[in-house]
């Protein structure tokens, strides 16, 4: 196989850049100290991307805008603009939808290609990074790392080798002199709780794991040991699966607060909000779920959850919020909460199902109603209509959505969407 995993550099900070430049602004913010955060009114207030002149300062993505400002007094800082990413990240894909039919979008800003049966028509996977890369340039204005490799894993560890803007390869043959002597961090799926367990047995470096016992290993840190061992040692069968193929496991909604909730009128309105995009999604989906959950977070960040597993599997944004209300009752100890979460598993396709003596007959009216509504915001938008319980309400309808914590669990490869930015 000949994999390719393709990164835009810095994307959030770049395709804002574009966005501006084409809009005429003078100075390109990837050549200033300038990053895209949240904001911190409304305790968003995290790097997400960041200029190269930011991270010779040693501003890194994930920190505080109040720590960044500390190494930078005189730093840019631009709001996210998640209709803008979305756009620039499906021009992305569908450029590289040129060279290959079997593409996998990972995350917003990065794609493995699979390019074994395009190299016919193509030519040598080298030259057509190269052509890829300036393409990306000329016509999209960002750049890109490209890696290409045997498969998944040594095609994304070869793109993440050097940036911005470089083609790398690791085949094989190169696994040792190119991927060994990095520290044992940079091998993917190594955090650092495991990076800390490994360190702890003297194992520094990708190569060192490669070496190591795999029984070891395994006995260390259970299956995740056994599979980072064969990650040190190159070793992948995942294919490249089209997004539209790979099984969704779950959807989630959550969102930080701007100020603590402390009254459990105000915490279920929120909740209701969350569930009415995250019950839309579903349906869209043509899924029922099984198993919902409810997860909060206090003022202090201590953080703690329900779920249940329901008897039949449900669709109906009035039947999951009231299993959300009774889990929220259930967990909620009183305190201040910052953020609050509602996700759904456990899918089962749309059709006739066994129902149970102790189930709430169901309201076809209600299915109906859930099916308009649906519709209606598909034709006019989001915002065209809304529960009248919103009207003078403080909480925002429809609350989360991409730009604060809509999420998906994927089977496969990318078992997140981790909607990586830099």
């Amino acid at each position: 196989m000949v994999i390719m995993h393709i990164d835009a550099n810095s994307a959030y900070l770049a395709w804002t850049a574009v966005d501006l430049l084409e809009k005429g602004a003078r100075v390109d913010v990837r050549t200033i100290p300038a990053v895209v955060a949240g904001d911190p009114k409304s305790r968003h207030g995290i790097i997400l991307a960041k200029s190269g002149p930011c991270k010779k300062a040693g501003i890194v993505t994930g920190e505080s805008l109040f720590e960044a400002r500390r190494k930078c007094p005189d730093l840019v800082v631009l709001p996210p603009n998640y209709d803008l990413y979305l756009s620039c990240s499906n021009a992305m894909f569908q450029l590289l939808s040129e060279y290959s039919p079997i593409i996998q979008r990972y995350s917003i800003d990065e794609c493995f290609l699979d390019y074994t049966h395009s190299a016919a028509r193509f030519g040598d996977p080298l030259a057509t990074a190269k052509e890829i890369g300036q393409r990306m340039k000329r016509e999209l204005g960002f750049t890109v790392n490209i890696g290409i490799g045997p498969n998944p894993l040594l095609a994304k560890m070869a793109s993440e080798l050097e940036k911005p803007d470089r083609i790398h390869t690791l085949w094989p043959e190169e696994i040792k002199e190119k991927m060994w002597t990095l520290p044992i961090r940079e091998l993917f799926m190594v955090g650092r709780a495991t990076e800390t367990k490994l360190r702890r047995i003297n194992i520094n470096t990708i190569g060192d794991l490669a070496k190591a016992d795999p029984e070891h290993m395994k006995a260390l840190l259970k299956s995740h040991g056994q599979l980072i061992w064969e990650y040190a040692n190159g070793i992948d069968d995942s294919p490249v699966t089209p997004n539209e193929e790979i099984q969704q496991k779950g959807l989630g909604n959550g969102t930080t607060t701007a100020h603590d909730v402390k009254e459990k009128a105000e915490a279920k309105q929120i909740l209701l909000a969350l569930t009415e995009r995250v019950a839309m999604r579903l349906r869209k989906l043509g899924r029922k779920t099984s198993l919902v959950s409810v997860s909060l977070k206090t003022d202090k960040f201590l953080r703690y959850s329900h779920q249940v597993k329901l008897s039949r599997p449900i669709d109906g944004t009035t039947e999951i919020f009231g299993h959300v209300c009774r889990l929220f009752d259930q967990c909620w100890r009183g305190e201040p909460l910052r953020y609050l979460g509602v996700s759904l598993s456990e899918f089962e396709r749309e059709g006739p199902c066994q129902i149970s003596i102790f189930d709430e007959p169901r309201n076809a009216k209600v299915d109906e109603l859930d099916q308009t509504i649906d519709a209606i915001r598909k034709k006019y938008g989001d915002r065209s209509i809304l529960r009248a319980t919103f009207a003078n309400s403080k909480v925002e309808p429809l609350q989360g959505g991409v730009n604060d914590g809509d999420y998906i669990m994927m089977g496969g490869y990318g078992r997140e969407n981790s909607g990586g930015a830099d």
